[in-house]
């Protein structure tokens, strides 16, 4: 079973919306217009969760997928023009020099690039020393300070400035950690749309992950969900260097991967395992012995305690412009989701 021509076209808008953590309206706007075709309602909520509900008098199961990515903020302009920037979220400063970026300026979107010194004149211990990000800046082709805040502000956030491909037999994309999540929220509710489930849903395309969790630790204390599951990507272990003894056999395409662990309720693990086996739908398992670092965590302990899961898409790459994912992957997960919700009563 492959995606088709809408969820692929909604997965392409929403990994190419600039949505650093805390900025998130961009892709919030693009989720909410697709996924509110399903549902009965989608609320913004103040920290700017975008919440959508699929009513019933069954028990309540909330979804969270983090809608939010890495990104950068412009801290400085320099008298010729040039921007200084820190990170929002974890970036490794090595990835960036070079890159092109997207600024959301004050008219729209603003082409720059990270410049850097060529290496012929890089000398000495120059080539061994540690890169800070204070270090680099942008350039936006502009000669003046002046100039460049006629088009952006301090405060300005921004993204690496690439968008969706597809790559061979999956796909490549800047921030599929977690859009991919919030895609699966939103396709999770297109399905349960068609035949609806005793239990009620509240799919949740969930903000400032990246910074603390944030947005999922506000949203499940709003809803007070009595199931709990978290959809976000995992790192695969299937390309050269990564040691499988410390992170695990995880593989593109070989199915969402379900978290064992303290952070997971023991019955939900066993129900999505049996509904998997059950639907003949591929799965991993993902041993983590501690909380994860995902919405689970926070998920797991809001109020008086949630009864919560974890299923990840498998991730090459992750935190890095070209992170891959497989498409499949994200049907199964869907699918499996789906599945499980029914099962629910």
């Amino acid at each position: 079973m492959g995606i088709d021509n809408e969820s692929l076209g909604f997965l392409k808008e929403l990994i190419e919306a600039i949505s650093p953590s805390g900025f998130e309206e961009d892709a919030v706007k693009v989720w909410r217009e697709r996924t509110g075709k399903f549902c009965s309602q989608v609320t913004i909520d103040t920290t700017g969760n975008a919440i959508a509900k699929l009513e019933n008098k069954g028990p309540k199961v909330m979804l969270a997928g983090h809608i939010d990515e890495i990104g950068l903020m412009v801290k400085y302009i320099d008298k010729e023009g040039f921007i200084y920037f820190s990170p929002i979220g974890g970036i490794d400063p090595y990835i960036l020099q070079g890159q092109r970026v997207w600024l959301r300026g004050k008219k729209g979107k603003v082409l720059g690039v990270i410049g850097k010194k060529p290496i012929h004149l890089i000398e000495g211990e120059e080539k061994n020393k540690r890169l800070k990000f204070e270090e680099m800046w942008i350039d936006v082709g502009l000669d003046s300070e002046d100039k460049v805040k006629e088009i952006i502000d301090i405060g300005t956030v921004g993204v690496v400035g690439v968008g969706f491909e597809k790559l061979g037999e999956v796909a490549v994309g800047r921030g599929f950690d977690d859009k991919a999540g919030a895609f699966v929220v939103s396709e999770v509710m297109k399905i349960l749309s068609g035949h609806r489930p005793a239990a009620a849903v509240y799919g949740v395309a969930t903000v400032q992950e990246e910074v603390g969790l944030r947005g999922a630790r506000v949203s499940s204390y709003g809803i007070t969900p009595d199931y709990a599951l978290a959809i976000d990507v995992t790192f695969t272990s299937d390309t050269p260097s990564l040691d499988k003894r410390k992170i695990g056999k995880i593989d593109l395409g070989k199915g969402p991967v379900l978290a064992w662990g303290p952070n997971i309720n023991k019955e939900l693990f066993g129900l999505l395992k049996q509904t998997a086996e059950e639907n003949n739908i591929p799965y991993q398992i993902e041993a983590i012995p501690r909380p994860t670092g995902t919405d689970a965590n926070v998920m797991q302990m809001t109020k008086s305690g949630v009864a919560t899961a974890l299923v990840s898409i498998p991730n090459r790459y992750m935190h890095t412009p070209v992170e891959i994912i497989s498409l499949e992957d994200l049907v199964n997960a869907a699918q499996l989701i789906s599945r499980f919700i029914y099962k629910l009563s």
